[in-house]
């Protein structure tokens, strides 16, 4: 047993000091949530579904083994709402490059790297465009409508806030959820994308809320850059189709009273 120093104070004494010096742990209110839409939102929907789908718009029925092995090789072609190609002809730089910027880029990218893949479909690239354009083709998350309704049951504003080449507001119609979302910060419409500071600030202005009052919501490090625009970051995995992705973690940081 060790002796205490004469000169030790109680608890009761050293309380006030260690005080001073313990880090706050207020934070400042949420009083708006932009959240990105592909991969926070919705996603797209599951790969051999996308392309049966699209050849059966071109009167076409593909079994189970081709519509996957088309599936394989058009996810690494590059799809609209999938992973980034693995190879952009040089043909298409162009429109790669502004694909989120201008709606004939976009569809002009994504249908050219789907063009790449041989199918022996007539009008399947387009088919295929034509899907990430109508509500059947995303699937919201499980969470997304009640993560909605809570926001906007408290009063928090909410924007979409998306590099995108053709309007999102159609298909927040058709799942009955326009009605949940303030503001749409499009970057064809904005003309910046994310991770460029101006597309949140848009959004902040839309809403009519400080950007220091505001909680970006999304799942890659453009979506982080909403803190060079002084907002609060939450990042999310992406999940596929129909499976959870921690969207109610929203809720923890923008409802839940300063500690």
């Amino acid at each position: 047993m060790h002796d205490v120093p004469d000169h030790a104070e109680s608890p009761q004494a050293s309380s006030g000091a260690d005080d001073a010096v313990r880090p706050s742990t207020s934070r400042r209110p949420v009083e708006a949530v932009l959240f990105d839409f592909h991969g926070t939102l919705a996603q797209v929907e599951e790969p051999r579904e996308w392309v049966r789908a699209a050849a059966a718009a071109c009167g076409v029925e593909l079994d189970r083994v081709r519509a996957t092995a088309l599936a394989d090789r058009l996810l690494t072609a590059g799809r609209a709402g999938g992973p980034l190609p693995a190879r952009v002809p040089p043909r298409l730089a162009e429109l790669w490059a502004d694909r989120d910027l201008y709606p004939h880029a976009h569809r002009g990218a994504y249908t050219g790297l789907a063009e790449t893949v041989d199918a022996g479909i007539e009008g399947f690239a387009d088919a295929l465009y034509e899907r990430v354009l109508i509500p059947d083709g995303w699937v919201p998350y499980p969470d997304t409508e009640a993560v909605l309704t809570t926001l906007r049951a408290a009063g928090v504003k909410v924007a979409v806030v998306s590099n995108i080449g053709f309007d999102l507001r159609p298909l927040f119609a058709a799942w009955k959820l326009d009605g949940l979302i303030d503001a749409f910060a499009l970057s064809y419409e904005v003309g910046r994308c994310k991770p460029d500071p101006g597309i949140f600030w848009r959004a902040c202005g839309m809403l009519g809320v400080d950007p220091e009052r505001a909680l970006m919501v999304g799942d890659t490090p453009a979506d982080a850059g909403a803190v060079q625009a002084g907002c609060a970051v939450l990042v999310l995995p992406c999940a596929d189709a129909g499976s959870p992705n921690g969207l109610g973690a929203v809720l923890d940081l923008a409802l839940r009273p300063d500690a």
